[in-house]
């Protein structure tokens, strides 16, 4: 059976743990040669679980495309992000037709444990948040798209969160010290929901699908594992229903199936398609689309038009 991402070239930011580092895997089993982009040591959180070198061991475990790690702290705001574009175009021996978006900055600053409230939190928080959650997408997409154009197609997909959605009541909502985190790392999120049907707007022309995906219900990785708690197992999502969600989004017709502010349920109910392992290689057992599962309740928070 033909592999859905045959030929494609991809980055994805985030790559070394969680979903960014399922999405590497599932693209190179589908056939992409795929560019992990992490932190070194020096400057991730080692507090969690996860490094490159995991994701590059785990895409040597399937067959299909390649796998090239990069360390980079997509943050700084000094960094060329265009030599990572050159760098995985050199590689590859093609352009990058294919971004997806995971990395977030941490939603506590400086280590500080529970978040700082909204009131004390500091300027240069806010504008690193917005740096790595918002600008790195739209910088990595502005060195990427001239290929994009040039293979005539394109996909970039940023991963959002039920974060994004806009809080109509102030009642029962979290304890006192995590209104600050959910204020950057929320709002940042709609940004990008804000910017994913902007862009694909002005990019329809150029054959270039934009898209934002959030899970519908917590998705299990080392880091979510820290922030929602008391959680019974089957309140859960499955990560492959996240992955399986992404790559509709990153292989489905740029015409067709673009503009999307989407959560992974609905769509892949939307779309019937069935749920595939993280390999690739056979149905995810047990699971498949349920419109009466009631994690669907509130997903999505913008009417289609």
């Amino acid at each position: 059976m033909p592999r859905s991402c045959e030929g494609r070239v991809a980055i994805i930011t985030g790559a070394s743990r969680g979903i960014g580092q399922a999405i590497a895997c599932r693209l190179v089993a589908e056939g992409a040669d795929v560019a992990a982009l992490g932190r070194d040591a020096a400057h991730r959180n080692a507090e969690l679980a996860g490094t490159l070198e995991e994701t590059a061991q785990m895409a040597a475990r399937v067959r299909g495309g390649r796998l090239l790690p990069i360390t980079a702290d997509i943050g700084d705001p000094d960094f060329d992000k265009g030599e990572i574009v050159a760098e995985v175009t050199s590689e590859f021996g093609a352009a990058p037709d294919i971004l997806v978006h995971v990395a977030a900055a941490p939603r506590e600053f400086g280590g500080e444990r529970p978040p700082i409230p909204f009131a004390e939190t500091p300027r240069e928080w806010f504008f690193r948040s917005v740096e790595v959650n918002v600008w790195a997408m739209w910088d990595l997409a502005k060195h990427m798209i001239p290929g994009m154009r040039q293979r005539g197609a394109g996909w970039i997909l940023s991963i959002s969160s039920r974060q994004a959605a806009p809080r109509p009541s102030p009642v029962g909502r979290g304890p006192a010290g995590t209104l600050g985190s959910a204020c950057i790392y929320g709002g940042t999120k709609a940004f990008l929901d804000r910017v994913t049907t902007g862009a694909a707007e002005e990019l329809y022309n150029d054959n270039i699908a934009v898209n934002s995906l959030a899970p519908t219900g917590p998705v299990w990785t080392p880091l979510s594992a820290t922030v929602v708690s008391n959680l019974r197992p089957e309140g859960w999502e499955p990560m492959e229903t996240m992955v399986e969600a992404a790559l509709a989004l990153c292989t489905g017709d740029p015409r067709m199936l673009t503009s999307r502010v989407a959560h992974s349920l609905p769509l892949l109910l939307e779309l019937g398609r069935p749920v595939y392992t993280l390999d690739g290689a056979s149905v995810y057992d047990g699971w498949t689309p349920d419109p009466s599962d009631p994690r669907m309740a509130g997903a999505g928070y913008l009417t289609r038009h």
